[in-house]
């Protein structure tokens, strides 16, 4: 067996195990009862709501069908109906926080045995061994994982094969699992038509700091800098940025480096789209969005000036959704950009356009309408 946690049960009268497969990071569940087709959905709401994880041993698509009435279920209950009243905005943000972690935990209850080859033993079960791979990597155990967590593996396998479309760019990326995929592309609107510093006409070198899918590095190279490096911490998000600097023809211009934050150099231009909002993640997967503390944010703000090559710029990518939740200010961001020794040039906004903007039925539709993403240009004083 390898080093990774291991989830235990009886079943047939004999304690058998696997590998425990969790990208939250949850340890194995200690309760844990076999259920198949017979199972009602009642009863298996009733024993998640429990605390009982329930391994699956029926057909495949029945478990996804319960899997949706667990949900139903949840999604019926009064304190879901009621429309809460004279909540604050963060009160409002925590309470959706709260309700959604509560949600996730009853439906991760239901679990998918796999084969040593990621394959599942179950009637009419998809073939998701690829996509299992390009998340889990190579197995040779059996495994378990809940089926929640398959779903959502299988839909980013999709996304990676169709890719995504970047309008601004008349490109297309190709986003891999756990790595934030630029479906709300209007910010890379900003990148590619910003006015570029002075300074790159005769200093033609950029940064990229928190590349991800490595679509603002490539926004920069179509903009005809010379030289660019891209910088993560996450080995999933450089792979993801190699796939794609690849298939877009772009692996001579752009250089992958694998650092928190900046590379040990200077630049005329650093632009850096760091996640919005200021609270603690719940999973690896929401990194890219929640910043606690806005901590990558704070470090972008206070490394900049010792990176940036004398009149360069630092472009800022920054929704203002955490200021409408009321999770952070304006004026507090403004002290960050004067505390780090910077001065605001200029700022360009432009308006989301995904779906949650016209949904009144989302509890955080209030601030999800008035967002705005911005691009702030920022300088040494």
């Amino acid at each position: 067996m390898s080093n990774d946690p291991v989830i235990r049960w009886h079943e047939s009268g004999e304690e058998k195990s696997a590998r425990w497969q969790s990208e939250k990071g949850l340890p194995p569940p200690k309760r844990v009862q076999i259920i198949d087709d017979r199972m009602s959905a009642d009863s298996a709401y009733r024993l998640a709501c429990e605390g009982t994880s329930l391994l699956w041993r029926g057909d495949f698509q029945n478990a996804k069908l319960l899997l949706q009435a667990m949900a139903r279920r949840i999604d019926k209950k009064p304190a879901h109906r009621k429309k809460p009243e004279n909540l604050t905005p963060i009160e409002l943000f925590h309470r959706h926080r709260l309700m959604q972690s509560q949600r996730a935990q009853t439906l991760d209850k239901l679990l998918i045995p796999f084969e040593a080859d990621h394959a599942i033993a179950l009637r009419r079960a998809p073939d998701v061994r690829n996509a299992c791979l390009e998340a889990w990597g190579p197995c040779s155990e059996l495994s378990i994982a809940s089926l929640r967590e398959l779903l959502g593996l299988i839909g980013a396998h999709e996304w990676r094969k169709k890719g995504i479309d970047i309008p601004a760019l008349s490109i297309t990326i190709h986003p891999h699992y756990g790595v934030f995929a630029p479906v709300r592309n209007e910010y890379i609107q900003l990148v590619a038509q910003a006015a570029p510093p002075k300074l790159l006409a005769t200093q033609s070198i950029a940064f990229d700091i928190g590349t991800g899918t490595g679509v603002l590095a490539a926004a920069l190279a179509q903009r005809g800098i010379q030289r660019i490096v891209a910088t993560d911490h996450d080995p999933r998000a450089l792979d993801c940025a190699r796939d794609n600097l690849a298939r877009l023809n772009l692996t001579d211009k752009i250089e992958l480096l694998q650092t928190d934050l900046f590379p040990q150099e200077q630049a005329a231009l650093i632009v850096c789209n760091p996640p919005w909002v200021p609270a603690r993640p719940a999973s690896p997967l929401e990194h890219a969005i929640f910043d606690p503390e806005s901590r990558m944010l704070r470090g972008f703000l206070q490394g900049l000036r010792d990176h940036l090559l004398p009149g360069g710029e630092g472009w800022l990518i920054l929704s203002d959704f955490a200021e409408h939740l009321g999770l952070r200010t304006r004026e507090e961001l403004l002290q960050m950009i004067d505390a780090a020794g910077l001065k605001v040039l200029g700022r360009t906004d432009i308006k989301p356009h995904h779906p949650r903007v016209s949904d009144t039925s989302d509890p955080l539709h209030a601030a999800r309408a008035a967002e705005l993403t911005s691009l702030w240009r920022l300088a040494v004083k």
